[in-house]
């Protein structure tokens, strides 16, 4: 049986941030990729299309043997304020030790929920998370990069999507480590190899 990768999807998401995660997700064979929303109601992504969740919020349960990832895409939705259903379904995922990713504004959900305590962590600025999550304290874990994993969590800048790409192969070992690093090479650099030439 696949393991699941679920997606959370919301109106406005940033549909491309987790493309190449999710491509390569699937494309392994390893994994199916699922969607979860607030409701099974159709959403619009930030680049106009149109999903309809798998699954809704209140319907999700969490199967440590089946789930390999819950991955919150940024949209300015994270900006607007918490969402208490989604920091509590958080904090239920790592504490069964699932790997979650979150890009651009979804790491104030991060914040919020109390998963950067004590845990290497990016989002779009020290600033940003500062400004738009008052209780954030964890700025001595913060770190200036595009992409960051720690204690099975990976954040990533709204700029980050390739390297967060990097990082979800990496820790569910879709791909060796040389196969990894010229993935990497192709996506951020356009290095293309020399037997692909």
């Amino acid at each position: 049986m696949k393991s699941k990768a679920y997606l959370f999807v919301f109106d406005g998401l940033a549909d491309w941030e987790p493309a190449l995660a999710l491509c390569e997700l699937r494309r392994s064979g390893k994994h199916e990729v699922r969607s979860v929303g607030r409701s099974r109601e159709a959403v619009v992504t930030m680049g106009g299309l149109r999903v309809m969740p798998d699954v809704a919020i209140d319907e999700f349960e969490i199967d440590p043997r089946e789930t390999a990832i819950f991955i919150l895409p940024g949209g300015t939705q994270w900006e607007k304020g918490p969402d208490p259903k989604v920091e509590e379904l958080l904090r239920r995922l790592h504490a069964e030790h699932i790997l979650i990713g979150a890009l651009c504004a979804a790491t104030l959900e991060i914040a919020r929920a109390g998963l950067t305590t004590g845990v290497r962590h990016t989002s779009n600025a020290k600033s940003y998370l500062k400004k738009l999550v008052p209780e954030y304290k964890d700025d001595g874990f913060y770190v200036d990069e595009l992409g960051v994993t720690d204690h099975k969590i990976i954040t990533a800048s709204g700029l980050g999507s390739v390297e967060f790409a990097r990082a979800v192969i990496r820790e569910l070992a879709i791909y060796s480590e040389a196969d990894t690093e010229m993935w990497f090479q192709m996506f951020k650099n356009g290095a293309i190899p020399a037997n692909m030439r």
